[in-house]
């Protein structure tokens, strides 16, 4: 009668596989299978072949029996002691064996030496590896643009290192930071699954909070009507930790689509807000009718008129001259914004009146005003004299970010030009 093999080479190995197979959830046919092609793998390097060999594992109590099968042969004439038996050894074990018979026998696997029991020990440790990082993959792979909830590990200068519910470590790059984000040990962050990497094998999680997905899925779990299907957001685009633009379409008229998803007095958008350290969150009507829909992106600017060349993606953008510095935005963020959530490249063009058509263009004044100050005007949508002249004070100020002093001389040298 066989008996049990359960020498304290292997068993440890068997114990930790089996608690590795209970934590991942790995089905009992392929830890059996896993097991078994170690035992053959070793059994291979020892005898070149396993063909002879019959392997059956218990994972469930960590047991293994190993039988060497064997065909019986005239004493004397064995030629391969792996595969044959001479008689007479073959009825040492049972007296009624007759040559060309097979010999089944359980043989212990601490017989195979030390060296077997440490390549063993090596194929486990290597398998058990391969199977947690396929099982983290598969765990993975199908959740990309899922945001999820992981707590803080490590910090390091390019990367932030988390861990999920099970142990399994998500990376979270400084690039898919927003811009103030600062994470305590211990902590639980919030992230969209960017991407899943497996190099060689080796599966990587990346995270990200500065994909346009993130905001995307923060909106579906504050918005209840676009969890239900009855509003559809269309577009999305951000300048992480600064201002975002959501293009949003209601299919039942009775839903204001910019209603719902700002709630009332910004209620619906205040958690995201605070989640995206103060990003602020522009959310628009879609329309399929891509003039109104560049008018739209451009908000809270007022369009004139739109010209758009298709060919090229561009669209000429017509406005009073007081719209300019709203439709560009500060830093030039609105009018890049629009640009992003249309797909069209943006020129805006201010519409002159009257009182404009004697304006004088803020480049004919670099003589008496430093170009870098210029510039700095320019880039708040303001080109002519007479817009700079016209806007308050303080808004040049803060805008403009020039000193008091500087903002007064360069308005005493406008308002010469038109004494």
């Amino acid at each position: 009668m066989a008996t049990k093999a359960k020498d304290n080479n292997t068993v440890n190995l068997f114990d930790s596989f089996k608690d590795f197979n209970q934590d991942k959830g790995i089905d009992k046919a392929t830890l059996v299978s896993v097991l078994e092609e170690c035992f053959r793998n070793v059994l291979t390097k020892i005898y070149g072949t396993d063909e002879n060999y019959d392997i059956i594992v218990n994972p469930d109590k960590g047991d293994f029996e190993i039988y060497r099968n064997r065909n019986v042969v005239p004493d004397g004439e064995v030629k391969d002691a792996n595969r044959e038996i001479a008689l007479s050894e073959a009825r040492a074990i049972e007296e009624d064996y007759e040559v060309g018979e097979e010999v089944s026998e359980h043989i212990p696997f601490n017989s195979f030496g030390r060296r077997a029991i440490l390549t063993l020990r090596q194929t486990l440790q290597s398998r058990i590896l391969e199977l947690e990082h396929d099982t983290l993959y598969n765990h993975y792979k199908d959740r990309v643009g899922e945001v999820i909830g992981a707590e803080v590990y490590q910090n390091w200068k390019r990367e932030t290192l988390l861990l999920d519910d099970d142990g399994n470590e998500l990376t979270l790059p400084r690039s898919e930071q927003i811009p103030g984000d600062y994470f305590r040990k211990g902590e639980t962050a919030r992230a969209v699954i960017l991407r899943v990497d497996n190099t060689n094998g080796n599966p990587k999680i990346v995270l990200s909070r500065t994909s346009t997905t993130f905001l995307q899925r923060l909106m579906e779990a504050e918005v209840p009507e676009i969890n239900d299907g009855l509003i559809t957001i269309h577009r999305v685009a951000r300048i992480p930790g600064e201002r975002a633009k959501v293009a949003v379409e209601s299919y039942d008229e009775r839903i204001d689509p910019v209603g719902a998803c700002v709630g009332v007095h910004g209620s619906r958008v205040h958690g995201i807000v605070r989640e995206l350290h103060g990003e602020n969150i522009d959310v628009i009507n879609f329309t399929s009718n891509q003039q109104l829909f560049v008018a739209r992106a451009l908000s809270p600017a007022h369009v004139n008129k739109v010209v758009l060349n298709e060919e090229d993606k561009k669209a000429e953008v017509y406005m009073d001259s007081e719209q300019v510095s709203l439709a560009i935005g500060k830093g030039g963020a609105n009018i890049k914004l629009a640009s992003m959530l249309t797909g069209y490249t943006i020129d805006v063009f201010r519409e002159l009146n009257e009182t404009e058509v004697d304006d004088v263009n803020l480049d004919e004044f670099t003589d008496d005003i430093e170009p870098w100050i210029v510039e700095e005007l320019k880039k708040i949508g303001f080109t002519t004299a007479r817009q700079v002249l016209d806007a308050p004070r303080e808004l040049l100020i803060k805008e403009a970010d020039l000193e008091e002093e500087t903002v007064d001389e360069v308005l005493r040298i406008l308002a010469a030009e038109f004494e």
